[in-house]
């Protein structure tokens, strides 16, 4: 064995030991400490769909305004807990939010579409159109005239500092805000002129509600100019609206046009039927390739063996969100890793037909079957990047890119393992008795019959 080829094997048989590591156990990995992500039809979870509100924007301005809207809507699914959202534009006005692992409710699925989070209110008169009505009263929006514009006082003039304290004595949850310039202006004006009156909040169509279901409206003690606090919120619920009034407000409305919705559960049984038939594919793939190519199928299988881990490694590392599609690509592309190795197989047993010894064959062998794995596989790589795109254009699109991804990375790696190392396991092959017996090499059938 030539310097060149050790050196080959050892660093293969690093890449397998640390890929092993990452990938086992599947939940964690010994290295990195990082699982499978795994998308909202296998985990369970939500998918909103929500259609902005275009008409105010100028059309030369609407892509900039919809990335304005999906980074900010990012920035307001984090606080829940979710991983890995997967959140998606398409069409001109739409934008596609999955939360995988979690369950909203319809509070917090209304809420991530707001403009402005929270909005304050000021009692209205008997001949005024109210806004909101509750327990404390009639509402209408409280207004300031700043620079000769009325302007309505709301969370979008809050500055993104917002946060939560408990009084140490008492126990009570506070979340403190601060004004920006603006902000402070309209604040000022209002609250001198409700000064020993209350002032409402509300949160959408409802008033912000207190741990006690009650609404939160104090009464004016005084004027309010750089910051304030909002009292009798749970610590969990100042907490969520806190790390989501700090997110941004939208620039434009958003509503909610579409809403699918898959349990855990349900998640879980697709989970345990994939690995099933992942399984049962590559034990069967593995005995036949024993049984027909005999010493080629056993190079196959180990071959076999490193993609899969290799491939498993890179999913949790880059990291890919795997789906039923997704699966679906990483198991085609393991048919393709056996397409790959059975065609050298087949190459090798031609030139040891031939006449020539087993170490001519299937160095023969690899290079005559290069050019047909590369081109197939070329064509494939093309396929999966439409694939990516198409998906990047239409509603659920992240299964479509998600099987393309799954199916590009499964294909490049089965090239890798087909041509280096398979290569580099026959080798070592060369080096042992069974290469004094060329029909260990060639097909079991074909022995048979000759």
């Amino acid at each position: 064995m030539t310097k060149r080829n050790l050196i080959w094997l050892v660093s293969l048989a690093i890449i397998f030991i640390l890929s092993v590591m990452v990938v086992v156990p599947l939940d964690k990995g010994l290295l990195f400490s990082r699982g499978i992500s795994y998308g909202l039809d296998l985990k369970g979870g939500v998918q909103l769909i929500y259609q902005a509100d275009l008409s105010s924007v100028e059309p030369d301005q609407r892509a900039e305004v919809m990335q304005s809207a999906a980074a900010i809507l990012s920035n307001r699914v984090n606080p829940l807990g979710v991983s890995e959202p997967v959140i998606e534009l398409y069409g001109e006005d739409k934008i596609s939010i999955q939360l995988a692992g979690v369950q909203l409710t319809e509070e917090q699925k209304e809420r991530l579409g707001r403009t402005a989070l929270l909005e304050f209110g000021e009692p209205a008169a008997s001949d005024e159109e109210a806004r909101w009505e509750n327990e404390l009263g009639r509402w209408k929006p409280a207004t300031a005239m700043i620079n000769g514009v009325e302007k309505e006082l709301t969370s979008s003039y809050f500055k993104e500092n917002t946060r939560v304290g408990i009084d140490q004595t008492t126990g009570q949850v506070y979340l403190y805000f601060e004004w920006n310039d603006e902000g402070a202006k309209i604040s000022e004006e209002v609250t001198k002129r409700l000064l020993g009156k209350r002032l409402g909040i509300f949160d959408g169509d409802d008033a912000l509600r207190g741990e006690d279901g009650l609404p939160i409206a104090p009464v004016v003690q005084a004027v309010i100019t750089t910051s304030g606090q909002i009292t009798g919120l749970s610590l969990n619920e100042a907490t969520e609206l806190s790390r989501q009034l700090n997110a941004g407000r939208l620039p434009v409305p958003l509503e909610i046009v579409y809403e699918s919705t898959v349990s855990p559960t349900l998640g879980e049984s697709f989970i345990n039927l994939a690995l099933k038939a992942g399984v049962v594919a590559l034990a069967l793939i593995i005995i036949f390739v024993l049984f027909y190519y005999r010493v080629s199928g056993v190079v196959t299988s180990l071959a076999l063996v490193f993609y899969l881990f290799l491939t498993l490694a890179i999913f949790k590392l880059v990291p890919v969100t795997l789906t039923l599609p997704g699966i679906g690509g990483f198991i085609l592309s393991l048919g393709m890793a056996v397409d790959a190795n059975v065609l050298i197989s087949e190459r090798t047993k031609e030139e040891l037909n031939s006449g020539r010894t087993v170490k001519a064959s299937i160095e023969a062998g690899f290079s005559r079957a290069w050019p047909a794995i590369r081109d197939s596989n070329i064509t494939t790589f093309i396929v999966c990047a439409v694939l990516y795109w198409a998906g990047g254009s239409i509603a659920g699109g992240a299964t479509i890119k998600g099987f393309a991804m799954t199916l590009f990375i499964g294909v490049a790696v089965s090239m890798f393992t087909a041509m280096l190392v398979s290569r580099s396991i026959f080798r070592l092959f060369e080096l042992s008795p069974l290469s004094k017996r060329p029909s260990l090499f060639t097909p079991y059938l074909k022995e048979k019959n000759d």
